[in-house]
């Protein structure tokens, strides 16, 4: 369980989102029926455009095509929403939080990040709105995400999506193989091991230094039995069993992943998965319905993929959230756009998109189930909401992921051994969230 999170030293964060948008401008580079939800409008008559900041994933795309519906109810608020790359996103972020003309009135935000914009106060506290929108149900977003979202007492994001890490297996060669999804990490190198051939990695990884390695890793650091930070958020990685996941993880990257995938992101392993190349891989659980869509990238094998927990079963929780700035002058228009999109019933139509879930009525919903990807995959994504912890929790929280992912990757390419990196990440993640307070 997450504790909630104190709000320390904001003059510090802010000092750090200053630097980074600084260091940017000098570089090169979701079980019950609908509910209708009523919230606050501008008047009528007046009109309002909302400029959205998003990333370039499927759920952007699933929004974009629910904005008509969004119109024919409200036609007098303009939606613009600006998708980009996730590398662009954060220094776009702050340079508009810091703007007297902000260039967006509606964000979202990643969990790594909720801790220091919020309590650099750039975040509206929504605590006010949520309470006074009529059958919004809070309580109904799965706790964990819910969590993530609130820093001293306040709630600065609604949970748009989740990226809960899971298993995504070839449920065909399983079966052939005669093998169950794996529940701890000797199962799952058991499975690989059977289902490496000349032709096939037995596993797709996503080793790319930085965030990417650490939010694979921290699964088998979790299976091993260890974790990243303690109750009062201090750092400690510096452990035996961080040394056993990262041995298990080299073990298996040598052994079962493709041939010079050092520098694979989940990108990568999606295409070696959905092209036949590797028959599993651990990643975001909203791939099985991208990988078992008519319209997905894995041709004939769509359909044949299933979706488990991740070997030990507790997970790394990732989510994005829908947040206003303070600096926006559209604030009103853009709750009516998050409470619409967020509500029960319109986060029911995203999730039979294919939109990752976050509400517990939409993942209990036989309606959902048949006309989405079926019981057991739902199901299995609200387990692994239930039983999930994010990478980091509180100051610099990505800052400090990238840290410790730099030293896990060079302990992948041999040029660390794994004591050096696990005792240097340790002392690094320390550092920077030293830094934030």
């Amino acid at each position: 369980m997450i504790k909630k999170r104190k709000i320390r030293s904001t003059l510090v964060v802010l000092f750090a989102l200053l630097a980074l948008v600084a260091s940017a401008c000098s570089s090169s580079s979701g079980e019950g029926d609908a509910t209708t939800t009523t919230t606050a409008a501008p008047a009528a008559g007046e009109t309002a455009t909302v400029r959205v900041i998003m990333e370039e994933v499927p759920d952007t795309d699933i929004v974009s095509a629910m904005v008509a519906d969004f119109n024919a109810v409200y036609p007098d608020i303009t939606i613009e929403i600006e998708a980009m790359p996730y590398d662009q996103m954060r220094d776009r972020v702050v340079s508009s939080f810091l703007a007297s003309d902000p260039t967006f009135d509606l964000i979202i935000v990643d969990n790594p990040w909720m801790y220091d914009f919020a309590s650099a106060g750039f975040l509206e506290d929504l605590t006010s709105r949520i309470s006074s929108t009529d059958g919004y149900d809070y309580e109904d977003f799965s706790e964990p995400l819910r969590t993530i979202a609130e820093v001293d007492g306040g709630i600065f994001g609604i949970p748009f999506y989740n990226y809960g890490l899971s298993l995504i297996y070839r449920a065909d060669l399983y079966e052939a193989a005669g093998l169950e999804a794996p529940t701890s990490l000797e199962e799952f190198g058991a499975a690989a091991a059977a289902l490496t051939t000349a032709d096939m990695a037995g596993i797709a990884m996503q080793p790319q230094k930085g965030y990417k390695i650490f939010e694979e890793w921290a699964n088998y650091l979790f299976a091993a039995g260890g974790a990243i930070q303690d109750a009062d958020n201090k750092v400690i990685l510096d452990s035996p069993e961080a040394r056993t996941a990262l041995e298990t993880y080299i073990e298996f990257y040598n052994s079962y992943a493709p041939q010079n995938s050092l520098n694979w992101s989940f990108d990568e392993s999606l295409r070696a998965v959905a092209g036949g190349q590797a028959a599993q891989m651990i990643s975001y659980n909203w791939m099985l319905p991208t990988l078992n869509s008519p319209d997905g990238p894995a041709g004939d094998l769509t359909g044949e993929f299933k979706v488990a927990e991740v070997p030990g079963g507790k997970s790394v929780l990732g989510a994005w959230y829908w947040s206003l700035p303070e600096n926006s002058n559209v604030k009103d228009a853009a709750w009516t756009f998050v409470s619409w999109i967020s509500g029960k019933e319109q986060a029911t139509a995203r999730v039979i998109a294919g939109g990752a879930p976050v509400r517990a009525s939409v993942m209990n919903d036989p309606d959902v189930w048949s006309q989405g990807f079926g019981e057991e995959y739902y199901t299995t994504v609200a387990a692994i909401l239930e039983d999930a912890m994010p990478l980091a929790d509180g100051p610099n929280a990505e800052e400090m992921i990238n840290v410790v992912g730099e030293e896990l990757n060079a302990a992948v390419a041999g040029q660390k051994s794994v004591d050096a990196a696990i005792t240097d990440a340790a002392a690094r993640a320390q550092e920077v969230l030293n830094q934030g307070g």
